[in-house]
């Protein structure tokens, strides 16, 4: 039998090969891996852990295990060394000579446990690494090595992941993937096709009730969107990639890219398209705050798609920003490129949106992007979609946020209008474990931590999952024609009882101003008064205001329940006309500028009450306070200025808008005015007529509304008057 490795078969790895000493992008992912395999052979060498909490030392080294014997297996085909060879053999016979003796670790959550593990999850990453290192070594073994290394290792974990626990394995979720990529590797690697069979068919073997095609088939939106957010989305592109790509060399009759219209590649540029211009991936739903388009995941993306769909200036954007390429063939081709390459400008992947749900029902994400002349960017999101939850896999491992039309800002390198993220120290054992914290809970997963409106200080949907599974955003409108003023808008429906809101976000490029103004208007209908809080969390130090405030004495948390608890309220203050505060971030200047009624309040909060074990970071929010029926926010974010202390520089640390009005509103528009310090006035409009009513597009025609006796008219969902 002619045997080949599932990843890179023997002539690919000579080609790799002359990359080694390279200055190339792949070049220094080699020598990377070398000296980080290299060091680690020699520090720790063979060693099996027995059980230990979910981020302690035993998963750790379990962890690194697998992460360098899967290194291990492509620096052996490359480099030809047998050093690689025979850390991987000795490896996999410790675990073999083991494996058959542990019993089950204990579960810390709902996920069942593995033997190394204390989830499945994690032993489905182990044999998937672990199988694809063996299939780099098959080739030198004898059969007795590869006897009890299949049959007391392999083939027990295989038979953990579909009989033990079968009823997962065709859940069809992010750990679905793991799991039916793991056995998929798994089985290749053996040469077990039946174990094959049942990873890409499912257990029924029907291509529909689980498998990796039923997988690809129903997990994501039309537009490759998966409804827990960028964070585990991008964690999905390793298995995906990993299983496709062993496919394709073992099954090529398959057409595995080609699968559902392309789908791998739909589903990997959704990832790459939500990205913020430093390459962080916006905080939908539980998300760390650092993870990147550096992720492996998007970096095994990033080069398969150059590779086997197309060769685009955006993807070399990408790499070139990465600074990395998979060690693989298709990295070659992309780190090729790259070298080949004159000029390479910073990635961007236009305004965008894009839905989800099954059938792209369930409303969406819209992202807004301008580049301006010095290639700097500015970017808007709001969210509306189905609550990002996995509650049909398990219950306890529910990671969507409460948070609909959640509104995230970008420039000048930094997120400037933010989402909090998960509250959880990944593998930082004395923080829980490195699970998630209670206050992830209590927090983070409550309304008042993002950038949307609270009412009556509740969370959305009463922090009930099944109620919040049932309800979903819709695009209001989408405008991108015009680049000098595009804007998105959204509603949501009853995520309180009586109160409908539509948020609309316009970036206006004008004459004055250094960068394009952020315009927020958001319209809440009811019936009932109610009190509606407006946070906005930012980061930096606030440098003025145009109102007094009174600042609190004695801290005092801002509520009881809902997120209001963790608040500390620091200051406040009655403000009418109109509200501004700027702050200084970095070398930046922001103001916001917002409307203010009579009854209108100003709170400045910060994160840290009621955490007595510091588990939550401490940030600054500003909270636009109104009580009524009917009501609309309007504020505007500028950018302005410049401070370098080093050269004792401050220019422009007062902004140019000095006030935002709402004109008036109805069922037609809104119309918002906007007073510069120069006295000079821009009036802009905004479509709030109901698609439902108007099936024939009511945005794109004419709109007329009078307010205080004048007469306000307009063409589209949106214009400046």
């Amino acid at each position: 039998m002619n045997y080949q490795p599932l990843l890179m078969n023997f002539e690919e790895a000579v080609e790799l090969a002359k990359e080694l000493g390279k200055d190339s992008l792949l070049g220094h992912a080699l020598s990377r891996d070398i000296t980080q395999t290299d060091a680690y052979m020699t520090t720790v060498g063979i060693e099996v852990p027995g059980h230990g909490e979910g981020g302690g030392y035993e998963h750790n080294r379990h962890k690194q295990n697998y992460i360098h014997m899967d290194l291990a297996g492509r620096l052996f085909l490359i480099t030809g060394e047998q050093k690689y060879r025979d850390y991987i053999v000795d490896m996999l016979t410790a675990y073999a000579t083991v494996y058959p003796t542990l019993e089950s670790n204990v579960s810390r959550d709902s996920n069942p446990p593995g033997k190394l593990f204390h989830q499945t999850l994690n032993e489905n990453m182990w044999m998937l690494y672990a199988s694809c290192a063996y299939s780099c070594v098959y080739h030198t073994l004898e059969e007795s090595q590869k006897r009890q290394i299949e049959d007391d290792l392999f083939k027990q974990m295989i038979h953990m992941f579909v009989v033990t626990y079968g009823h997962d394995f065709d859940i069809v979720h992010n750990h679905g993937l793991w799991a039916v990529a793991a056995v998929g590797i798994c089985g290749y690697a053996i040469n077990d096709q039946e174990s094959v069979d049942k990873a890409l068919y499912g257990l029924k073997l029907d291509k529909v009730s689980g498998g990796f095609l039923a997988q690809l088939d129903q997990l994501f939106s039309p537009d490759g969107y998966y409804m827990e957010g960028p964070y585990y989305h991008r964690f999905s592109l390793r298995p995906i990639y990993l299983f496709a790509e062993t496919i394709e060399r073992r099954q090529p009759e398959l057409n595995i890219y080609e699968f559902n219209d392309s789908v791998i590649k739909t589903t990997s540029y959704a990832v790459f398209k939500t990205a913020f211009p430093d390459g962080t991936l916006p905080a939908l739903n539980d998300s760390s705050k650092t993870i990147s388009i550096n992720d492996e995941g998007v970096i095994m993306a990033t080069s398969v798609c150059y590779h086997r769909y197309e060769q685009t200036e955006v993807l070399l954007g990408m790499a070139n920003h990465q600074q990395d390429v998979w060690v693989h063939s298709a990295g070659l081709t992309l780190s090729h490129a790259v070298e080949a390459a004159d000029e390479i400008k910073p990635f961007s992947w236009g305004s965008l949106f894009i839905t989800d749900g099954p059938k792209g029902e369930k409303g969406g994400v819209s992202i807004l992007r301008h580049r301006d002349a010095q290639d700097e960017d500015t970017m808007a999101l709001i969210w509306f979609g189905q609550h990002g939850s996995d509650h049909q896999y398990h219950s306890a491992l529910d990671h969507g946020h409460y948070d609909g039309l959640h509104l995230s800002v970008f420039n000048r390198g930094h997120e400037v209008l933010h989402d909090y993220g998960f509250g959880r120290w990944v593998n930082v054992e004395p923080k829980f474990g490195g699970r998630y914290i209670p206050e992830n809970k209590s927090y983070c997963k409550q309304t008042v931590a993002h950038n949307t409106v609270v009412v009556d200080q509740k969370t959305q949907n009463n922090f009930n999952t099944a109620l919040a599974e049932s309800k979903f955003g819709q695009k209001h409108f989408f405008l991108t024609e015009n680049e000098k003023l595009q804007a998105m808008s959204g509603t949501i429906s009853e995520y309180y009882d009586g109160v409908d809101m539509q948020r609309s976000v316009l970036l206006a490029e004008l004459s004055e101003f250094e960068k394009p103004l952020v315009i927020d208007v958001y319209r809440i209908l009811s019936s009932e008064q109610h009190q509606y809080d407006l946070p906005y969390h930012y980061t930096g130090q606030i440098i003025r205001t145009d109102f007094g405030y009174q600042v609190e004495s004695k801290l005092k948390p801002l509520g009881e329940n809902s997120g209001y608890q963790h608040l500390w309220k620091v200051a406040s203050a009655k403000v009418e006309g109109s509200s501004l505060v700027t702050w200084l971030h970095d070398s930046s200047y922001y103001s916001l500028v917002s409307t203010a009624s009579p009854g209108s309040e100003v709170v400045f909060a910060r994160t840290g009450a009621n955490d007595p074990d510091f588990n939550l970071r401490s940030e600054p929010a500003l909270i636009l306070r109104q009580q009524g029926q009917d009501h609309v926010f309007a504020s505007v974010l500028e950018t302005h200025g410049y401070f370098n202390e080093s050269i004792e520089a401050s220019i422009g640390a007062r902004g140019l808008v000095q006030s935002v009005t709402v004109l008036g509103h109805n069922a037609t528009g809104t119309v918002i005015e906007i007073t510069l310090t120069s006295g000079k006035v821009y009036h802009f409009g905004i479509s709030n007529r109901s698609s439902m009513i108007d099936v024939d597009g009511p945005q794109s025609g004419e709109h007329k509304v009078e307010f205080n006796g004048v007469t306000y008219q307009w063409k589209g969902a949106t214009a400046q008057l």
